[in-house]
């Protein structure tokens, strides 16, 4: 792969003139300290957070930190250095550590030199712009290979404005991100109540239907509460037309428009929508016995994702589809209780405080199928189920807009730092003056 000339990279002609243009090399020395106890704070690096505490990313206190026997030998990093995960820096997985600690052996960790501002380069390594020269300077057949090592990494130039405009910049990015991590902040806030709300809907309706005049019994069940004289209450295992199956465990394979597609949590994207990306197929021998039709019920039982439920829906008529092994399908007879309300009910507070019931904080949380199988459902007559599932539509389609919208809004302004980001460090505005704009409105 050749290697640019310093000055005829487009983009390091559109910065200002009195700027100086200088290889990475010249601005960053590659540090291979290494850990000899492995008790200091173990660092990670992604695209989405930069340089982060590996505890932090933790969901129990009790889970390992990392699944190493030992961290000794692990790298050695210091506040300000620059942590790059060489296997995604093509994808932005770099960033300045605001931490002491240590990282995997397989990152590359350097360290600023002379009268620079570490910050600066930190935002703009992490512009398009510079994840366009990164992937430029990578090796490998595809982007799961791609490496970009120390030595490409050093022959790409970039810009070397003055170190009290290296200042500015870094002041007015931070300045201005406050601001939108603030905004950023009261939105998702503004979603979990609407959320909340929404869920607030659904389990009222599944569990004391919607005629406010109509007699309660009690349940039986703590976590349920009374429901109406005339509903039944039946285990999930009765409401099936077979018994809950686990997936095919199988890693997948690359497009086969003759295979079963092979279905996992992580096709799932927002509203219960199939993503397009990363497919993975099964063969017909396998996929066969892990088929899925439409209304079909997931749940997930266990990592991050355990108690998590999802409606398959086919979006695609000319494909068949199959289903991974971390995932239990439930078929609803349709007769007892519909796919449609089933899925409602596991939105419930019912569903959820039923799952805290069965959790053992001790362990890891995990619900099998024979949790799963004794799961108390709601069984209302079918005729007012289906009423039930159009009032829960009509209710909760204004806050699905509503909440559409805010996500929406979140988008947008993640888009607009980082196109400021992208302006601000490549000279195109004039940071004494907006940071003192950015400032006295932050008062």
């Amino acid at each position: 792969m050749m290697v640019h000339d310093i000055h005829t990279a487009t983009w390091l002609s559109t910065v200002p003139q009195h700027w100086k243009t200088l290889r990475i090399k010249n601005l960053f020395a590659e540090i291979d300290e290494r850990s000899e106890t492995g008790e200091e704070e173990l660092l990670s690096v992604s695209h989405y957070t930069g340089v982060t505490k590996k505890r932090d990313s933790l969901e129990n206190e009790d889970d390992f930190i990392s699944n190493a026997k030992t961290l000794v030998g692990y790298k050695k990093v210091a506040e300000n250095d620059l942590v790059s995960n060489i296997m995604l820096a093509w994808n932005g997985s770099l960033g300045i550590s605001k931490y002491e600690g240590i990282t995997s052996p397989a990152y590359c960790v350097y360290r600023i030199k002379g009268d620079n501002n570490p910050h600066y380069y930190g935002y703009l390594f992490s512009t398009a712009i510079m994840k366009a020269e990164f992937r430029k300077k990578s090796f490998g057949i595809i982007d799961s290979r791609l490496r970009l090592y120390s030595d490409k990494f050093f022959s790409i130039p970039v810009t070397v404005p003055p170190k009290d405009e290296q200042d500015q910049i870094v002041n007015y990015i931070k300045a201005k991100s406050k601001k939108i991590k603030h905004f950023i902040q009261k939105k998702q806030a503004f979603i979990e109540l609407l959320k909340e709300q929404r869920q607030a809907v659904i389990s009222k309706a599944v569990t004391k239907g919607i005629n406010p005049e109509v007699t309660l019994k009690e349940s039986g069940i703590k976590w349920l509460g009374d429901i109406p004289e005339h509903w039944g209450i039946r285990r999930l295992k009765f409401c099936l037309e077979e018994k809950l199956k686990y997936g095919a465990n199988e890693s997948g394979f690359e497009y086969n428009p003759d295979w079963y597609r092979y279905i996992r949590i992580t096709d799932f994207s927002k509203g219960g929508i199939l993503s397009e990306e990363n497919k993975l197929f099964l063969p017909v021998e396998i996929g066969k016995e892990y088929e899925l039709k439409d209304g079909d019920i997931l749940f997930a039982r266990s990592g991050a994702t355990v108690g998590k439920t999802y409606q398959f829906k086919k979006q695609d008529d000319s494909e068949k589809y199959c289903y991974a092994g971390y995932l239990i399908k439930a078929t609803p007879d349709g007769e007892i209780v519909s796919s449609d309300f089933l899925m409602l009910y596991s939105e419930s507070l019912a569903f959820e405080n039923w799952k805290n019931s069965i959790f053992n904080k001790a362990t890891i949380e995990n619900i099998g199928a024979d949790k799963y199988s004794v799961l108390p459902i709601t069984i209302p007559p079918k005729e007012e189920q289906a009423d039930i599932i159009q009032f829960i539509k009509a209710e909760t389609a204004k806050i699905d807009q509503t909440i559409a919208k805010a996500e929406k809004e979140i988008e947008l302004i993640k888009e607009y730092r980082e196109a400021m980001i992208a302006e601000a460090v490549l000279g195109k505005l004039d940071v004494k003056v907006h940071t003192k704009k950015v400032l006295e409105n932050a008062k």
